[in-house]
């Protein structure tokens, strides 16, 4: 046998599948939903009309697009969800369209890794930030996050905003514990939460809102903190609050090192954007870009 195959026994069938690495038809088995025969079926209207197999199968009528989306991303080790799953908001575009184009933060990961590496950057943390409300800071933080470990990135990402957080419920994870207690010394590594869905993915959240965030938010207690996750993640992502009302963004900003702008369509005014990155840069913290959001 070449040493590349592998046998994969199709299930109540008594046959088995010759697999080559990881071939849609070995992974759709996998999965139930292609058959010995189906298979064969597959392989010759793909033969007979040079077609991909994915495309043969969806023309046999054997599997839906859902089925070849969620192959193929199996395929390149992409994690993805499927449409209706009711765990994971489906702001997480990357997860759940990761061809659309709404997914090209891929394109914003790549010049991060180009920028911390030409820097010469060890530690690579990251605080996303803008101006006001509604910017879509959120949003970038999830997606972002998702993207650094759909490249197998050890990531976390932790949710600073402690006035009005959304991480919790994008991932749907509790947010009994998280930052705030970690802040005020009632909690400990513990109250960060892997994401299952993703691997490499863990999520801090913001935890209870406490009365005095900005006063958490500044003690030294935060870089503690993000030293003792160096030793267990590769990128770490903060969520922050406005920074043109609160001064949260800049604390965060100050421990992590570095921080992308956002700055909205039809939404965010140039001087408010500009009037953030000068008090950023101030404070010795690196603005590594900003980034235009149009969605």
């Amino acid at each position: 046998m070449n040493p590349q195959e592998n046998v994969l026994p199709i299930e109540g069938t008594g046959r088995v599948l010759t697999r080559y690495d990881r071939r849609l038809g070995g992974i759709l088995a996998e999965e139930g939903k292609l058959g010995a025969d189906d298979i064969e079926q597959v392989m010759e209207l793909q033969q007979t009309n040079g077609l991909r197999f994915g495309e043969a199968a969806l023309r046999l009528g054997l599997i839906t697009e859902d089925d070849l989306r969620c192959a193929v991303a199996k395929q390149y080790d992409l994690p993805h969800l499927l449409p209706g799953n009711e765990s994971i908001s489906n702001e997480l575009v990357v997860a759940y369209e990761p061809f659309h184009p709404r997914a090209e933060l891929r394109a914003l990961r790549t010049q991060l890794l180009m920028r911390w590496s030409k820097a010469g950057v060890r530690h690579r943390a990251l605080a996303i930030a803008s101006p006001g409300p509604g910017e879509g800071r959120s949003y970038v933080a999830a997606n972002l996050a998702v993207v650094f470990s759909q490249l197998g990135e050890r990531t976390l990402l932790v949710d600073a905003d402690l006035r009005t957080p959304r991480q919790h419920r994008i991932f749907n994870v509790p947010d009994r514990i998280g930052l705030s207690a970690v802040l005020s010394g009632r909690a400990d590594r513990g109250a960060v939460a892997p994401v299952r869905e993703f691997g490499r993915l863990s999520l801090l959240p913001a935890g209870a809102p406490p009365p005095n965030p900005q006063e958490l938010l500044s003690r030294p207690t935060l870089g503690f903190f993000l030293q003792e996750m160096w030793t267990e993640f590769d990128v770490i992502l903060f969520d922050t609050p406005a920074a043109k009302l609160y001064a949260d963004a800049q604390n965060v900003a100050f421990r992590a090192g570095s921080v992308v702008m956002l700055a909205r369509k039809d939404h965010t005014r140039l001087a408010d954007t500009t009037s953030v990155i000068r008090e950023l840069g101030d404070t010795g913290v690196r603005v590594v870009g900003t980034v235009f959001n149009a969605f």
